[in-house]
């Protein structure tokens, strides 16, 4: 059966890594830092880091002062951006079985409310910036300061 929308392990550690990155400017935070400061495995979080450095979310450096930082401007990072680097392209959900059997959108009995939560979700995740949830913009994140690691 699909999902009104999905946030896979995989896609909520960039989230949270990429909020913990931005709240940290002229810092490097490595990825036991920020596996720590998750409670998450550090071999899943180094993975998803090598996803978002591949797409130029992050940059990475190598070293005992390595560490990744933001590979952009925060404010120019949106939710989107992160959860698609992860999971792919964020596709309307049409059906729950995944198939329409009913007749199509017109005969749906749910009518346009899987392509209205979909659509919600979409402008949600590319309204936020990084820069919204770090410097007191739309949607504070007020987690991103108390799991700040130091």
């Amino acid at each position: 059966m699909s999902n009104l929308f999905k946030v896979s392990e995989a896609a909520s550690l960039a989230l949270h890594a990429m909020l913990l990155i931005s709240a940290s400017p002229g810092q490097s935070l490595t990825t036991g830092q920020m596996a720590s400061a998750m409670q998450a495995s550090e071999a899943h979080l180094a993975k998803v880091l090598q996803r978002l450095t591949r797409v130029g979310l992050v940059r990475s450096t190598r070293g005992p002062k390595g560490g990744f930082v933001l590979g952009k401007p925060s404010d120019s990072i949106c939710l989107l951006d992160i959860y698609e680097a992860v999971e792919g392209p964020l596709a309307a959900t049409t059906c729950l079985l995944g198939r329409p059997i009913c007749g199509g959108h017109d005969h749906c009995m749910l009518g346009g409310f899987l392509e209205s939560v979909g659509e919600q979700a979409r402008r949600h995740l590319a309204g936020t910036r990084l820069s919204d949830l770090t410097q007191g913009g739309p949607g504070r994140h007020e987690a991103a300061q108390e799991n700040h690691p130091d």
